[in-house]
């Protein structure tokens, strides 16, 4: 049997290159197992963080050693690897801008090629936070107030105090400021006067043109993986407990400072309300393959409030979209296996059904 060549493309212009290597190289483990080794050859590539791609050769090296290549300023950004034009799927795992926002799903669209994960409009929709807010409000999908503010409304005197006042009275304190295009919590502060909303939208605005202001709640983080296409299932609950202030970057990427439980332990009743807010957010957006659907349950009032929606969450092992999907029955391995199917089905015309 021949085996179908994956190309597993990881690195990238991001925040987020660092933990895309590190989600590369579980998922090279997993496409190399056993389980999967008659099936597929794995074909690594890696985009630099000044976006020029390397070949199998290099991104071999870069999976081995673990660690970032330096930027050449003579790299050709438009020229491809000779490899690519071999690969019969591709698999990014390209985690925030440039990879998770639609853009390298627009390129590997006009390569007609099948990729895992959400297309062009899934993957755009995903990743802008106030984009994805409004799509979920239009929905009927419950979330937290918000209010959404540009780069000039904030770098502008004659705008940025009206517009603080808004913020205080229509959110009040305490709230959160975030970039609407970046993940991994990076930009993201936590604020409670005054002079604290006027620094952190400042340092969000320096991140992205386009931020949001979210109203704090007093609730439990619960996560819920989705895998499939049109028609996706819903894994068992995870929640992330923490001892600092909120869920910011330097929390969630040191060993030690979250916890993750798994099953998450709430009312039936409640885990079946993620579910199917968790799959009608997924199906909403119009996603593919994967996605981690993150969620506020403000155990007072019973309320299943949407936060976001991830469609490329973070894939080492101990990460929460797989190790959901081990506690419900899928191996690691295994769930590579299907991803890789589902974009082969997804791309393919299905047959008509009489």
């Amino acid at each position: 049997m021949t085996k179908l060549r994956v190309g597993l493309l990881f690195g990238g212009r991001s925040g987020e290159h660092e933990v895309s290597i590190v989600s590369a190289r579980a998922i090279a483990e997993a496409i190399n197992a056993q389980e999967n080794a008659n099936k597929y050859e794995l074909l690594p590539f890696y985009i630099k963080k000044d976006g020029a791609w390397q070949g199998p050769d290099v991104a071999s090296q870069v999976l081995s050693t673990g660690e970032a290549l330096s930027c050449d300023s003579k790299s050709n950004l438009w020229q491809f690897p000779a490899e690519a034009e071999s690969i019969d799927v591709w698999f990014p795992i390209l985690h925030g801008p440039n990879g998770e926002d639609g853009t390298i799903q627009g390129l590997l669209s006009l390569m007609q090629v099948p990729f895992v994960g959400s297309g062009v409009l899934g993957s755009a929709a995903g990743m802008d936070k106030i984009g994805m807010k409004s799509i979920f409000a239009q929905a009927g999908l419950p979330q937290v107030k918000y209010m959404a503010l540009t780069r000039e409304e904030i770098w502008s005197k004659s705008t940025i105090f009206a517009k603080c006042d808004d913020i205080e009275q229509t959110l009040g304190y305490p709230c959160f400021v975030k970039p609407a295009n970046l993940g991994s919590s990076v930009g993201i502060a936590k604020v409670r006067s005054r002079s604290e909303l006027e620094a952190a939208l400042d340092s969000a605005a320096s991140y992205d043109r386009r931020i949001i202001v979210e109203s704090g709640v007093t609730a439990r983080e619960v996560e819920c993986a989705i895998l499939g296409n049109d028609s996706p299932k819903a894994s068992i609950i995870g929640e992330i407990t923490y001892e600092s202030d909120f869920y910011d970057y330097e929390t969630k990427y040191t060993i030690g400072r979250a916890d993750l439980l798994i099953p998450a332990p709430l009312p039936n009743s409640v885990i079946q309300q993620i579910q199917e807010k968790a799959i009608q957010a997924f199906t909403t957006l119009d996603c593919a393959g994967l996605a981690r659907v993150d969620f506020f349950y403000v155990e007072a009032t019973g309320e299943v409030l949407i936060n976001e929606i991830n469609t490329l969450p973070g894939f080492t092992s101990t990460s929460m979209y797989p190790q959901l999907w081990a506690n419900s029955g899928v191996s690691f391995p295994e769930l590579v296996d299907q991803l890789i199917q589902l974009a082969l089905q997804r791309s393919s015309i299905p047959e008509k059904h009489e």
